[in-house]
C-alpha cells in the first residue's frame, strides 16, 4: 500500500538522486510550480541529485531552454534526460529507415539535429508518406484533434509494413488547464490498427538508461535502490519506475487529480481506488511535489 506523505523531505535523505518528471510535477505546461522548485534545490542543497526525467519529444537543450523561460532555475536540477533523445538515438541508428514521413509540429523539427550519443548516423531524410520507410512522430499535427484522424494514413502505413518512432510516450498533458493529445495517443492509435510501434520514453528502459548515464556524469555510478522517481504519470512514471525496480513518488495533483480527489492531499480512499484500477503501487503519494 502506497504511503501518503506531506513532503519530498519526509523521505528524500533515503536517496541520492531523483528522476523528476516535468510536466505536472516541476511546471504546468505554462509556469513552473513554486513547491516543487523549492523543494527540489533544498534536496540538491543537502547534496542530492536531480535529473529531469521527461517524455519530451525534444532535445535536452531544447527543454533546457523551456524551462527557463517557464521559470525553472539551473540550481533545482543538475541535468535532463528526454524521450526525444532516446528515439533520436534509435532513429539515428535506421531503426525506422532513412526516409521518414514525420508527425509533429514546427517547435518538434529539432528531433532532427545532429546526435553525440550516436558515432556513426544514419542520413535521415524527411519525405511524403508514400515514399516514406518507416515514421518518426513527436505528437499530431494539432494536439487538439482527436487522433482518429489519422487512420487514412495509418491503414496506409500498416498494408506497408511501416514501424512507428513514437518520440513520447504520453497518452495526454495538460497545458494549464487544457489537456492535448500526444505521440503515446498516435502510437497507441496505431498499434490498435496492427501497426508496429517502438518506444523510447517512460516507461520502457531505454529511456531510463540514458538517465542512468546522464547521473553517472554527475555522481559516478548510483545504485537503483538510492533513486527515487518522481511523477503524475500512473502508466509512465509509476510504472516506468517499477520496471526498473526504482521506488516512486506518484504526484496525484497532475493527472488524476480529479480521480484521486486531491485538494491539497489526495483522498486515500479514492486514491487506493484509483491505484487499484490502474494496477500500479507507488511507494509513496502526494498531492503536489513540495
Amino acid at each position: 500500500m502506497t504511503q501518503i506523505i506531506s513532503a519530498l523531505s519526509d523521505v528524500s535523505r533515503n536517496y541520492d538522486a531523483l528522476f523528476v518528471d516535468l510536466w505536472g510535477c516541476v511546471h504546468d505546461g505554462v509556469a513552473a510550480i513554486p513547491s516543487a522548485i523549492e523543494a527540489l534545490q533544498a534536496y540538491r542543497a543537502r547534496g542530492g541529485r536531480v535529473i529531469l526525467l521527461t517524455n519530451a519529444p525534444r532535445p535536452r537543450h531544447e527543454v533546457a531552454r523551456q524551462i527557463e523561460r517557464f521559470g525553472v532555475p539551473e540550481d533545482a536540477w543538475d541535468d535532463i534526460a528526454t524521450s526525444g533523445d532516446s528515439a533520436r538515438a534509435a532513429m539515428f541508428t535506421g531503426a525506422v529507415g532513412r526516409k521518414v514521413w514525420f508527425i509533429g509540429q514546427e517547435h518538434d523539427l529539432s528531433f532532427f539535429d545532429p546526435l553525440k550519443l550516436v558515432s556513426d548516423p544514419v542520413a535521415v531524410e524527411r519525405v511524403d508518406l508514400d515514399e516514406a520507410e518507416g515514421i518518426v512522430c513527436c505528437g499530431p499535427f494539432d494536439p487538439h484533434a482527436d487522433p482518429a484522424v489519422y487512420r487514412p494514413q495509418f491503414l496506409a502505413a500498416k498494408q506497408r509494413g511501416l514501424k512507428l518512432l513514437c518520440a513520447n510516450p504520453d497518452i495526454v498533458v495538460d497545458r494549464g488547464d487544457t489537456r492535448e493529445w500526444c505521440a503515446g495517443a498516435m502510437a497507441r492509435l496505431y498499434t490498435e490498427m496492427g501497426g508496429e510501434s517502438l518506444y523510447f520514453g517512460k516507461p520502457h528502459p531505454p529511456v531510463y538508461d540514458l538517465a542512468r548515464r546522464r547521473l553517472a556524469d554527475h555522481a559516478g555510478h548510483v545504485s537503483d535502490d538510492a533513486i527515487l522517481a518522481i511523477g503524475d504519470g500512473p502508466q509512465t512514471d509509476v510504472l516506468g519506475a517499477m520496471g526498473e525496480k526504482i521506488d516512486s513518488l506518484f504526484i496525484t495533483g497532475g493527472l488524476a487529480r480529479l480521480e484521486t480527489a486531491t485538494e491539497t492531499d489526495p483522498d486515500p480512499e479514492a486514491l487506493q481506488r484509483y491505484l487499484a484500477a490502474e494496477g500500479i503501487a507507488p511507494t509513496y503519494s502526494i498531492g503536489r511535489l513540495r
